[in-house]
């Protein structure tokens, strides 16, 4: 048993200790030079020191306030480091300006520091009610501990994110505070075990904190004004608060199953074993709910950062996102990278495509994939103004947790939604993607899997990561422009080797023609004769299938009947297998003015391509129909065939795209140049197929008539 003047003697020297310092300070007090917490926490060490040097000479008036003394310490120590990282340093102060006056006296008092002073003063109140009313030793001992552990994590918090510069003030001030509260740590969970205080860890104790004095001495005189540059990042706080609930979560448990335990009889330990098991399901079934992530870092934002979003870290992913991808998955890409900050798991993209925005893809979107006309409410809106639209205050349904996200002089007043957005009822936000003053896209974001505060900062972040988004789809775009001007000029070169083909051919047939005046007789050169000439013709059929899409006709277009150029496209292919089906409306069979302005040769060879691919795609035993109807004062060419069909990916990202063909000897420029020379003289080509069903290309055609009436 440890002598009662051992410990006398050891808290007095801590007492005398904490007197001396905190004299010192105040007589070297220069202006705002030490801090008055640091002072305080020394006065309350000192008169905590001073009574428990009187408790352990047994005097009853001590050991009354023991307990209010002992939580006042830690509480004062605690505060003393929220103090801490809550102040700003003078050069950032000076740094910041005017600019960011206003917002300086929040800082002050910021969120964190009033979170962190209810937590500490709620845990002091327990430490000192749990024994002045008598609640017993393992209350009183768990409350003490969790006073330890909090005040541990409070160090580490201003230690860690302390700049490297300012941690050599600080080291000295760490290295006692951790001594201070890991030795209470150590001690109180020790009793908490054995439910009894073990008198010698008491007895030195008093000579522990007395050596903590002269450390805290150093940090004082190495950073007079205290002002360590703190900056708590929000993943510290985020996993610190996790693992603070989660540790208070299982200590109550833990509580519960000992009480149960203890009064529960003979069911008590199965009782106890079965809450402990339940509780670390629970806590399991928590920890990989994404709703719950999403909810503790939304109350982090709010309840202890000034500024919700850590706006480096924000623009550090969504660049590495962005960089990380083929081009193919910059869509998804930008869906994700708008969603992440606000806790949004799904939404679709739009981009412009052919004077429309088109459904590109989406992400869990079960919405409608309809095209938005260029000329609608809300692209013109997103287009003028870059305005972010609030679907939720734009229904008239503005969610309870978004207070102030409503304007009555919001420019969304009054906006009519396009149906493939105002049918999907998750649809929560439509961000624009401008790349300067063009509107390339927008995104449509559903509903966050927890409430979010749609504010000016929201805004503002999610405006800049969409004009980052945009440029990178902007700079996707003229790469892929790029690449197709580089392979027309291959062609071009290619096309200069093709006529020099043609001139040998035409060599040869001069030369063999040349030798006709003398031979026109003779049997074997005239075998020879015809062998060469279809041998030059095969030759040349093939560079002209090769070069035909390239070839841009001198004449003007002129009126052309629609079944006179149907009927030659179709003689033209007459070993076609199987051969086409020719569907013509009665009323355009004998019409003269069934006809269009064309060029007759051009568009007999794009029926002939088309009707060339029916017949590929189906094989010797399918089936291939070529329709002619008339739609207003338009003309509709439909050639329909049930092969094999295409996939939708490979319509919208390689049919019409030069140079892309399935063919072994294609080029994959015949159904570019089809669609290019048909909007050239007004019309348009459009297609439809399934996978193993067939596939319809239609073209339309303004007729002769129309075309003159406009």
């Amino acid at each position: 048993m440890a002598s009662p003047f051992l410990g006398f003697a050891g808290y007095a020297a801590a007492a005398l200790a904490c007197a001396l310092l905190a004299v010192f300070l105040a007589l070297r007090r220069r202006g705002t030079a030490v801090s008055p917490m640091l002072r305080v926490a020394l006065i309350g060490q000192m008169a905590w020191a001073a009574t428990m040097s009187a408790v352990a000479t047994g005097q009853l008036a001590a050991t009354a306030l023991a307990p209010l003394l002992e939580a006042s310490r830690s509480l004062l120590w605690i505060m003393f480091l929220i103090g801490l990282a809550n102040v700003r340093p003078t050069a950032e102060l000076e740094d910041s300006g005017a600019a960011r006056a206003e917002p300086a006296a929040d800082n002050e008092v910021s969120r964190a520091s009033r979170r962190g002073l209810v937590i500490a003063v709620v845990l002091a109140t327990a430490s000192a009610g749990s024994e002045l009313i008598a609640a017993g030793p393992g209350m009183v001992f768990a409350a003490r501990t969790l006073n330890a552990v909090f005040g541990l994590v409070c160090l580490e918090q201003v230690y860690r994110n302390a700049a490297d510069g300012r941690r050599w003030a600080a080291k000295y001030l760490a290295l006692a505070l951790l001594a201070l509260f890991g030795f209470d740590l150590v001690m109180y969970s020790d009793a908490m075990l054995f439910t009894r205080m073990n008198e010698a860890w008491w007895t030195v104790r008093g000579y522990a904190n007395a050596l903590l004095v002269p450390l805290l001495a150093v940090s004082a005189a190495r950073s007079p004004q205290w002002k360590l540059d703190v900056g708590v990042s929000r993943q510290a706080v985020f996993h610190s608060a996790a693992l603070t609930l989660a540790g208070g979560y299982l200590i109550l448990v833990s509580a519960g199953g000992y009480y149960v335990r203890w009064f529960g009889g003979e069911w008590g330990a199965v009782a106890q074993a079965l809450i402990v098991f339940a509780a670390l399901l629970g806590l399991a079934m928590v920890a990989v709910s994404g709703t719950m992530r999403a909810r503790l870092r939304v109350f982090v934002a709010k309840h202890f950062f000034s500024y919700r979003f850590d706006y480096r870290n924000e623009w550090l992913r969504l660049t590495r996102l962005l960089a990380g991808g083929s081009p193919q998955e910059l869509p998804a890409q930008a869906i994700e990278g708008l969603g992440q900050p606000v806790e949004s798991r799904s939404g679709a993209i739009w981009l412009e495509s052919e004077g429309s925005y088109r459904f590109e893809t989406g992400i869990a979107w079960r919405g409608e994939r309809a095209s938005i006309e260029a000329d609608a409410p809300l692209v013109r809106l997103l287009r003028e103004h870059e305005w972010i639209v609030d679907v939720d205050e734009l229904r008239g349904g503005t969610d309870e947790t978004n207070p102030g996200s409503s304007d009555g002089t919001s420019l969304q007043h009054g906006l009519v939604l396009p149906a493939a957005i105002a049918n999907h009822e998750n649809s929560w936000l439509i961000v624009p993607l401008l790349l300067e003053r063009e509107l390339i896209g927008f995104v449509v974001l559903d509903r966050p899997l927890a409430p979010q505060v749609f504010d000016w900062e929201t805004r503002d972040l999610l405006k800049a990561a969409a004009r980052q988004i945009a440029s990178h789809i902007g700079v996707q775009r003229t790469l892929e422009k790029l690449i197709t001007a580089q392979q027309f000029e291959s062609f071009n070169r290619m096309s200069a080797f093709v006529v020099h083909d043609l001139k040998n051919l035409v060599a040869q047939l001069g030369l063999m023609t040349k030798n006709a005046q003398r031979h026109r007789d003779n049997p074997e050169f005239q075998a020879d004769m015809l062998a060469t000439v279809e041998n030059v013709m095969e030759r040349m059929r093939g560079l002209l299938l090769q070069l035909r899409a390239g070839a841009r006709p001198v004449e003007h277009p002129a009126p052309v009947r629609l079944v006179e150029v149907i009927e030659a496209a179709v003689r033209s292919r007459r070993g076609l297998r199987p051969e086409p089906i020719i569907l013509v409306d009665g009323d355009l069979a004998d019409d003269p003015e069934a006809a269009t302005f064309a060029h007759r040769d051009r568009l007999e060879r794009v029926i002939g391509h088309l009707l060339q691919n029916a017949a590929e795609a189906c094989g010797p035993d399918g089936r291939v129909e070529l329709r002619l109807r008339r739609d207003g004062d338009r003309a509709s060419i439909e050639v329909e065939d049930n092969g094999r069909g295409m996939s939708e990916t490979f319509i919208r990202d390689k049919l019409f795209t030069p140079f892309q063909s399935t063919k072994a000897h294609g080029m994959g420029i015949g159904a570019f140049e089809s669609r290019e020379y048909l909007r050239e003289i007004g019309g348009s080509l459009e297609v439809r197929s399934k996978e193993g069903a067939g596939t319809l290309f239609r073209i339309c055609l303004p007729l002769a008539m129309g075309v003159r009436g406009k």
